[in-house]
């Protein structure tokens, strides 16, 4: 049930829909603290063994994930506008902000630490980024790391200095988008959805061009894009089908909304 909330409204242009669509957000001041179990330890920050080495950058292999948002958080004493409003968002019919939905509780129960970091805005994504050493990825980078491959002994199938269609090859298979990629390692969350299934751990997913994993479907990835009040998302989700991970699909969305498949992972720059 959408939480009852004094509504403000930002419109924003939603590709899928192909109409200026709402995005509702509460003015509600309440925090609603959802903690980890403290004896559970949490994974180490990745550093380069959990990047991969492109020209000029080196990217996280995988979407940023609980339990390193939960490092971040705890040392920085971070309370994301999620929590701090009582919830994100969804879409269902029309965007709609579900009480207790943050990253921790990405729907409304506890994640597993491997899952990936949801309900971060744009300036939280780019301040975890700092906090680890890295920063977000500009749009021209996202996309190059996602459909060229440039290792220099890549695993069959792919080509090293081939450009490909999808972030996971000729095809979209193995990614987990809705119905168009084949069989999904998606958690199954669809008893709190209108739409899919929700999303799947990191790393569990077929890899895809640049050994990296989720640069097509399963949460999108913020972007450093020009403009003030809006930044870029790249790569589709598990609510969207294949089309929005192709190469020419581009959205962007309000960089204050924390919504339930938007996720982001970070870049360093290696001077190389």
């Amino acid at each position: 049930t959408a939480l009852a909330m004094t509504l403000l409204v930002d419109a924003i242009v939603d590709p899928f829909l192909g109409r200026w669509a709402d995005v509702t957000r509460s003015r509600w001041g309440r925090r609603h603290p959802f903690m980890l179990a403290a004896a559970v330890p949490l994974p180490a920050i990745s550093g380069s063994a959990g990047m991969v080495v492109l020209k000029g950058i080196e990217i996280d292999r995988t979407e940023v994930t609980v339990g390193e948002f939960a490092r971040f958080a705890d040392e920085t004493g971070t309370v994301t506008k999620a929590e701090s409003v009582g919830g994100g968002l969804v879409y269902a019919a029309g965007w709609e902000q579900k009480a207790g939905w943050t990253w921790r509780t990405p729907y409304g129960q506890p994640a597993d630490l491997d899952e990936p970091a949801v309900h971060v805005t744009f300036d939280e994504a780019l301040a975890y980024c700092r906090w680890a050493g890295k920063r977000l990825p500009t749009d021209e980078e996202w996309v190059h790391a996602a459909y060229v491959e440039q290792r220099e002994a890549p695993s069959p199938p792919f080509e090293r200095g081939k450009e490909y269609p999808f972030p996971t090859g000729e095809t979209p298979e193995g990614a987990n988008c809705l119905d168009d990629c084949g069989p999904t390692v998606s958690l199954d969350y669809s008893a709190a959805l209108m739409r899919g299934r929700g999303h799947a751990k990191a790393g569990t997913t077929k890899p895809g061009v640049n050994g990296l994993f989720d640069m097509g479907a399963n949460v999108w990835e913020w972007v450093e894009t020009p403009g003030k009040d809006a930044k870029g998302t790249r790569g589709g989700s598990w609510w969207y089908g294949a089309a929005q991970m192709r190469r020419g699909y581009t959205a962007s969305k309000p960089r204050d909304m924390a919504v339930v498949y938007i996720g982001f992972r970070c870049v360093r720059e290696t001077g190389r």
